[in-house]
């Protein structure tokens, strides 16, 4: 008997969405996403791509084409704020591939995100604008749009970020986004300008990521575009109106509150011409991603959601995608969809959780004031090898292997094994069960 051929509707077209199109349509189901942007593209600026997602961009065969728009950092460095000194450092290049058979890869949103467009629209996606969902029949499964027609399709997944509507659909209520008490600046200055400075032109003739630590706040830097751009974050505490997400930033305000940081870093930011300020929110974890009728999922932000403290919020929406496609790929009769989507939540959420649990636990690790356990903290990272729970996530071989050894595929493998053989309870008796 041949394998069906679902119809699955993405809502939302950012990198998880995208990402999970393209491993479903290589899976040889038909995909539609519905994004209600009147055009496509991506805000922002740099973004990393750790080992994980390196992986399944390798497997898709897209690292090639996003390796010529992308920067290899030679090296992980957590600084001083005070003076820059190094406290800790963690080597990327060769490490990353030596250790996973891929690169960690710096990159601009857009590109990234253009990369992923083309390849979904090279598999046969079809991607549709100005699709602004109003609400979704979970049953049926369909979608009803502000002022389109009704969508049908077979399966459901629910790609829109942070503000989800999807989620609140699931839900029945509003869930808008949690404070973190965070905000961040995004700056991006040409390299070529800083190395007209003596004390800024390290920071650029060598791609590296440089972490400043300090009191309330941290700083993360590096190089993108080739090596032509320079990206910079600054993290403190927010201090946005209430209900104002993004504002124009004073710079003064700015450089105020880092005037007693390292003057490596001040003088950056006295190259600084203009900037915006963004609210940093996440979600609440959610006690289930599905629908109980077994045609609908979340993915990505709408339903984890993180500080991007451990870099990690892009490549989880993608490890989601290559989850799904690859156990899209497994699927042998339509009857199995609501088994394929209880299994596909159960092999990520615990996964994503301890993520997105770990990126705010990294904020009281990074934002100690001067004091005991800060100098403890500094202590551990310039005295001591790495060892489990070392203050250098990146440098902990238990949590770094953990988090970059991470195979969708295999674990796919493992989990569809164990439902083939019985040993995961199908949705259905579990159903059961609870009445």
């Amino acid at each position: 008997m041949s394998k069906p051929i679902l119809h699955v509707a993405i809502v939302g077209a950012g990198l998880g969405g995208l990402a999970a199109a393209i491993g479903i349509a290589r899976a040889g189901h038909e995909v539609t996403i519905l994004e209600k942007a009147s055009a496509l593209g991506e805000i922002g600026a740099g973004i990393q791509i750790p080992p994980n997602s390196s992986l399944i961009l390798k497997r898709w065969d897209l690292l090639e084409r996003i390796e010529s728009v992308s920067v290899r950092p030679s090296d992980f460095f957590l600084r001083s704020y005070r003076d820059g000194s190094i406290l800790s450092k963690q080597n990327m290049v060769p490490f990353a591939q030596d250790c996973f058979g891929v690169p960690y890869l710096h990159i601009h949103r857009a590109d990234y995100h253009r990369i992923l467009v083309n390849e979904a629209e090279r598999l046969g996606v079809t991607i549709s604008l100005k699709s602004n969902v109003a609400s979704i029949d979970f049953e049926k499964p369909s979608i009803l749009f502000v002022d389109k027609a009704e969508f049908h399709a077979d399966v459901i997944l629910g790609a829109d970020g942070l503000k989800s509507v999807c989620r609140e659909a699931l839900l029945g209520r509003p869930d808008p986004p949690c404070l973190t008490g965070d905000l961040a600046y995004r700056i991006i200055i040409k390299a070529e300008d800083m190395k007209k400075h003596s004390n800024l032109r390290a920071l650029v003739e060598k791609p590296a990521i440089n972490y400043w630590l300090g009191p309330r706040a941290h700083v993360v830097c590096y190089l993108l575009k080739g090596g032509g751009l320079y990206n910079i974050v600054l993290i403190c505490p927010d201090n946005l109106p209430s209900l104002v997400n993004t504002a124009k930033a004073d710079l003064e305000e700015m450089r105020d509150f880092f005037k007693h940081w390292d003057p490596t870093l001040k003088a950056l930011l006295g190259m600084v011409q203009e900037t915006s300020k963004w609210r940093l929110q996440n979600s609440r974890e959610m006690k289930s991603w599905g629908h109980p009728d077994g045609k609908f999922a979340l993915l990505g932000d709408a339903c984890h959601a993180t500080l991007p403290y451990l870099a990690q919020g892009a490549a989880q929406a993608v490890e989601d995608g290559a989850v799904l496609g690859a156990l899209f790929e497994r699927i042998e009769r339509r009857s199995q969809i609501a088994d394929v989507l209880l299994i596909y939540e159960r092999i990520r959420k615990e996964r994503t959780t301890r993520i997105v649990r770990g990126s705010t636990a990294l904020r009281e690790i990074f934002h100690m004031e001067d004091g005991e356990q800060q100098q403890e903290r500094d202590r551990q990272l310039t005295e001591q090898e790495p060892f489990e729970n070392y203050p250098n996530r990146w440098a902990d071989p238990v949590f770094r292997n953990w988090l970059f050894g991470y195979d969708a595929n295999r674990e796919v493998e493992v989990a569809w094994r164990r439902y083939k053989d019985g040993m995961i309870q199908r949705r259905e008796s579990n159903f059961r069960s609870s009445l």
